[in-house]
């Protein structure tokens, strides 16, 4: 198991928010402050999806009812759903509809959760002990496959084919990424591995769920897929952020800083200071993800590293890249407050605090 860090290099803060104080400058739609902000108008739908989340996974079986309760009480911003509601806003959607696919995608997110913390052998998710630390591996794994069998069962009650075929396709797309990030080696590391595992892994859960509600609200086809490739560009952008925050600070995560480092996975920052680095750091970095043990003064200085080499800029960057490309494809989409809004979500990805 990882050695876990405390406080470690709060200082290097500082250079991390301004460039995304300068990302959301340089987007050509200003974000909201927080995600709560967004999505005011909302949060009725959001209270009706709590109620229904928890009714759904009530169980005569105490123990999942518990490990269910606990990760879904966690907290999270519901972001995926969010996409499902505003998305469904654009046409004619059923609300009672949106609810349910609202339901199905938070379902299949927090079953990855779950199996991500059993594989990660992770022990705190969302600034909490994580399921596994207190019920066991066991557990956690048959709760998470619980909800993905849940989440489908709730989509089979839509009856609509094409939604069912595109929750199948992404679940089998996120269950390769995983496989994906488990068998890649820092020896062969390159960007463009790095993003065929987070579109699997991440973004094809926000292309899906953004696309779901356009499908239900009877949107035509060329509207459908300019959502699905909208909520597969935040989501790249998205998972970078994650992977950037990863090495700034636990109280935005939740999880201890250099955890990814620490579990040696090869995110963005990582692969482009591979890229980089001169010969003699290049041979420091590889004794360090080779040594038996990854310690607090191995990932400071990483991240010493990473600062020289603009790594953390970069990924950033990147980011901002898809956040603009997102926006970018919505133009095709009518104008007006709900297509604005998911201009601000794209935005708001890239200084994010979640």
């Amino acid at each position: 198991m990882p050695e876990r860090l405390g406080q470690l290099t709060l200082e290097r803060l500082p250079p991390l928010i301004s460039f995304m104080a300068h990302a959301q400058l340089s987007s050509p739609i200003a974000p909201a402050k927080n995600l709560s902000e967004l999505l005011t108008e909302w949060k009725p739908q959001f209270q009706q999806l709590e109620t229904q989340i928890l009714s759904g996974i009530h169980s005569d079986i105490p123990l999942l009812t518990s490990v269910a309760e606990h990760i879904f009480s966690s907290g999270g911003k519901r972001l995926r759903p969010a996409l499902v509601f505003l998305s469904g806003a654009l046409g004619s959607a059923h609300s009672e509809d949106l609810l349910v696919a609202a339901q199905v995608v938070e379902y299949l997110h927090t079953a990855t959760l779950l199996h991500d913390d059993v594989v990660d052998q992770a022990d705190l998710r969302r600034q909490q002990a994580a399921a596994r630390t207190i019920w066991g591996n066991e557990a956690s794994v048959l709760t998470g496959d619980y909800l993905l069998s849940m989440a489908f069962l709730q989509l089979t009650g839509l009856g609509n084919l094409e939604l069912l075929k595109l929750i199948s396709s992404t679940t089998t797309r996120m269950a390769r990424g995983e496989l994906l990030q488990l068998t890649r080696s820092f020896n062969s590391a390159n960007e463009q591995e790095y993003l065929e595992i987070i579109t699997n892994k991440t973004a094809c859960l926000f292309a899906a769920a953004t696309q779901m509600g356009g499908i239900l609200a009877g949107l035509p086809v060329n509207q459908t897929k300019a959502l699905y490739d909208y909520g597969m560009q935040i989501g790249l952008a998205f998972q970078i952020v994650d992977d950037v925050l990863d090495y700034c600070g636990s109280n935005r995560t939740g999880k201890p800083v250099g955890t990814d480092l620490q579990e040696r996975k090869i995110t963005l920052p990582l692969s482009h200071l591979l890229d980089k680095a001169s010969p003699r750091d290049h041979q420091r970095i590889k004794q360090i993800l080779t040594a038996t043990t990854i310690t607090m003064d191995d990932v400071a200085h990483v991240i010493r590293l990473m600062e020289r080499y603009q790594s953390f800029h970069y990924a950033l960057e990147t980011g901002r890249q898809f956040v603009a490309q997102a926006q970018k494809n919505l133009q095709s989409l009518p104008k007006n407050h709900i297509r604005h809004t998911l201009e601000q979500i794209a935005g708001f990805i890239v200084q994010r605090d979640l």
